[in-house]
């Protein structure tokens, strides 16, 4: 072989050592770089990891994680009442009020989910009251405010703040009270139907463009009212009581399906009549009590 030959061998050679090299350094370093991913990503799961104490088979345990589908139920209620929020500041007091109910229908599903399933944790009932906090306390405020109580002044976000205020600490004293009260019974006005109050009044009134001054000290006093019954002592009737596992009057049946088809015929105003006998229902009947003599 003659040098030229030797020379022109020799850049081949190295040539090819180097795209051996080249084509190995792209493996190792996909290996090493998909192992940092790996450890970044369990190291993400690790601290975010809820971990609790719970009660099982009268031991207690550490449990990690939390049941997706009662927390499914609670995120779409917040959703809901988020939602609330935004149709009432872009002015559409319809859909927000429909989606405050909507929040109500979903609040009530969460609980007898996790009940059903088997699946309550400490971490489902603050979420759930963290959500009623949102959907039941903010959003009925904000949208009565945005639609008509701003109108009013400093009265009026002073009003709507009372609400906010009665809202949280209705859920602060519900949250320590539980186990503690007889479940026939709240003690004082339940916050999703203080929501329905205000959300069926903001619905009613606005479908029949009610703007006039009077109507607005009726918000007013509707939404202050509210607020305060929220806070009260005042005992309404919970409906826990009720086994929809036992056999009812066919009667029971024929009636709920009137009661949907009234609904159906005019909501806003169904819905506020509905809501407005139940908040009024604690007072009356605490008035009874107190007239009623002591045998």
């Amino acid at each position: 072989m003659t040098q030229d030959a030797r020379d022109q061998e020799q850049p081949n050679s190295d040539h090819s050592g180097e795209n051996q090299a080249a084509n190995t350094r792209p493996d190792t370093a996909d290996q090493s770089e998909i192992g940092g991913n790996e450890d970044l990503a369990a190291a993400f799961l690790r601290d975010t990891e809820v971990v609790e104490e719970a009660v099982e088979d009268g031991k207690k345990v550490r449990r990690k994680g939390i049941y997706l589908l009662p927390n499914l139920f609670t995120t779409s209620a917040l959703f809901s009442g988020f939602f609330a929020v935004v149709a009432g500041i872009n002015g559409d007091f319809t859909a927000a009020a429909v989606a405050i109910f909507i929040a109500m229908v979903l609040d009530g599903l969460d609980g007898r989910v996790a009940r059903m399933t088997n699946t309550q944790s400490a971490f489902g009932a603050e979420y759930d009251s963290l959500a009623d906090m949102i959907s039941f306390g903010m959003a009925p405020a904000l949208v009565a405010f945005t639609w008509i109580l701003q109108d009013i002044g400093k009265t009026g976000w002073v009003v709507a703040f009372l609400y906010v205020a009665c809202a949280a600490l209705r859920l602060a004293r519900f949250n320590v009270q539980i186990g503690s009260v007889d479940k026939k019974w709240f003690i004082g006005l339940p916050s999703p139907s203080a929501a329905a109050l205000v959300a069926a009044s903001v619905w009613t009134f606005h479908s029949f463009d009610a703007d006039a001054f009077g109507f607005k000290l009726l918000m007013l006093v509707v939404v202050a009212a509210a607020g305060v019954l929220m806070v009260s002592n005042i005992r309404y009737y919970s409906f826990k009581d009720l086994d929809f596992k036992k056999p009812v009057p066919f009667v029971v049946l024929l009636a709920v399906v009137l009661g949907f088809v009234m609904i159906s015929v005019e909501p806003s105003v169904m819905l506020l009549l509905l809501f407005g006998a139940y908040v009024l229902s604690g007072p009356v009947l605490a008035v009874m009590r107190k007239a009623k003599p002591k045998s």
